[in-house]
């Protein structure tokens, strides 16, 4: 699931809620808007958080959000972390790098002082000078060991280490002390094209093991190892709230906020919570939610941006049933996924495509069609493939075989019926082919045991994707070893092609190399994109550098209240 970390993260459908809301047609302007159900919202491309200047922004006041887990693993390394494990990192650790809306990287000048790419001898080479003042808390200078940690926790060069993803980070041949302990250089094994997608966020030196990488931040978050504006004030996983509170040993510009509180809360309280003021953002991308969010008039915005994100139907190839490739084929061939996609965004004058790929979206260049050439939905063909596989209907509709039913788990994390919804869709579509699909409902907070674990036949997750260098992050989703492999469908032959992939020299040429390889793990049946679609955000109104940030990756410390605000 990370495409974020450096890149992506992976997250139940449920999980979503302020990831990935509701879209409307996009036009050549980059921005679109929907009429139905009151205001119209614009959906802009690249990101929509009212930005404002430091001097725009009242000092002091308090944020609080919702947050759908609060994982087991809250190291957002690892490969069992979550987008929620990222939320809660973001606010007290090291912030490197940042990123425009539309994908623009910068060096945060807080931690890089002069940064340059060369290649050098057919080598990429970074030589990045690190702020002098630059600390972590516990008093240990962020210097280049921080840079050679996180490269050697995250290259898989030591198998007891589980990273998120090792993509770019395995190319990398050495990582340096410059001209001081405050100078990195930083050497690849030739040239790397999606540099800027590594190194957003660093560990502390004192993370350079297995056991503190898998372990140390288990159920519990470490202040003491972060940095920045902000830092940890009260972790309380039991009752589900954390609190941030500006940090005494930030070496930058004072943090706009006073404290900034996350409440765990499934759908339904959370859009109860904001109606009721107790929280001052929510993700409003359902029908509902939308019309609950439009009906609190002139008090709050909602904000949307296209949300590089993709939500998938993904099969466990490991359960026996689901071993077999033509069983998963028949599934997915019998599975509609325009069924879905319309129960997705009904009432919200949203249309769009079928996403056609798991690696580029479709506003992006280089995106093909690469699912529209291996899968379409066909329930006749989907009989057939049982048929061969050996399956026959018996006398109640369902397939069997030697005794055993066709009968799979369809796993709902949460209480949104929206996803209900899709789940007795998917029911329906698949008992049509003779498959049993019994949905099994469990609250958000296990879904990374039920992910960790793959404990589940099909289930609804998602990804989301931090920056737009996709082609960087082909691995995390097909190779086999993957951690964010969650169906488990990858083969020995394509982990070669794509370890081959991620060695061209060009970003052209790894594009091009990509949409090629897609095809062919499309075809091993283990996951299916299900729709894209922006992201909608209501937001208290004059909340600044907040809401539906696309790529956007901003200064935690200029998150706040805007002056001007009534």
């Amino acid at each position: 699931m990370k495409r974020n970390f450096r890149v992506s993260a992976v997250a139940a459908l449920s999980v979503l809620a302020l990831g990935l809301g509701a879209c409307s047609n996009t036009g050549t302007d980059g921005s679109s808007s929907s009429e139905k159900g009151g205001a119209a919202v614009e959906i802009k491309l690249s990101g929509d958080y009212n930005p404002l200047e430091r001097d725009q922004i009242k000092d002091g006041g308090e944020l609080t959000l919702p947050l759908d887990e609060f994982s087991e693993q809250q190291n957002r390394f690892h490969g069992n972390a979550t987008r929620m494990s990222t939320d809660l990192w973001k606010w007290y650790n090291p912030q490197v790098t940042l990123m425009d809306g539309d994908g623009t990287w910068h060096a945060n000048p807080d931690y890089l002082v002069e940064t340059k790419d060369e290649v050098v001898d057919g080598k990429l080479v970074l030589t990045w000078k690190i702020h002098p003042d630059a600390v972590f808390n516990d008093g240990t200078p962020i210097d280049w060991t921080a840079f050679e940690t996180t490269w050697k926790m995250n290259n898989g060069s030591n198998e007891e280490v589980v990273p998120n993803g090792t993509d770019g980070y395995e190319l990398i041949e050495s990582v340096a002390k410059g001209a001081n302990d405050k100078e990195v250089v930083i050497t690849f094994q030739g040239t790397y094209p999606w540099w800027q997608g590594l190194f957003g966020y660093v560990l502390h030196p004192a993370v350079s093991d297995a056991k503190t990488f898998n372990e140390a931040y288990l159920n519990k978050l470490l202040p003491e190892w972060g940095a920045g504006p902000f830092t940890v004030d009260t972790y309380d996983a039991k009752n589900g709230t954390v609190t941030f509170v500006p940090n005494d040993k930030w070496w930058g510009d004072k943090p706009k906020l006073d404290k900034v509180h996350y409440r765990y809360m499934e759908d339904q309280a959370m859009i109860n919570a904001f109606q009721a003021g107790e929280i001052d953002a929510a993700g409003v991308g359902n029908k509902d939610n939308l019309a609950k969010a439009k009906a609190m008039g002139d008090k709050i915005e909602i904000r949307g941006a296209l949300q590089p994100a993709n939500s998938l139907l993904t099969l466990n190839g490991q359960a026996p049933i689901l071993s077999d490739i033509k069983v998963r084929e028949a599934i997915l061939t019998g599975f509609d996924r325009s069924q879905i996609a319309a129960i997705r965004f009904n009432g919200l004058d949203y249309e769009e495509k079928l996403p056609g790929s798991f690696t580029f979206y479709q506003t992006q260049e280089g995106y093909e069609d690469n699912l529209g050439q291996v899968l379409s939905y066909d329930p006749e063909k989907a009989k057939k493939l049982l048929d061969e596989a050996g399956w026959t209907e018996g006398s109640d509709g369902v397939r069997e075989k030697d005794g055993e039913k066709l009968s799979l788990r369809y796993t709902v994390v949460g209480d949104s019926p929206l996803l209900k919804g899709m789940a007795s869709a998917t029911q329906k579509m698949l008992k049509d082919i003779g498959v049993e699909v019994k949905v099994e409902e469990r609250p958000s907070s296990d879904f990374s045991k039920i992910t960790t674990e793959k404990d589940f036949d099909l289930f609804p997750m998602g990804f989301s994707s931090s920056d737009p260098f996709g082609a960087a992050y082909f691995g995390q989703t097909w190779l086999s070893d993957s951690e964010l492999n969650k169906s488990g469908t990858g083969t020995p032959e394509l982990d070669e092609k794509i370890r081959a992939l991620q060695k061209l020299p060009t970003a052209e040429e790894q594009i091009a190399e990509a949409n090629k390889l897609e095809k062919e793990a499309f075809a091993r049946f283990g996951i299916v994109p299900i729709y894209n679609g922006p992201q909608l955000v209501g937001v208290k109104k004059g909340l600044a550098n907040f809401g539906a940030h696309s790529f956007a990756t901003l200064p935690r410390e200029d998150i706040g209240w805007a002056k001007d605000a009534s």
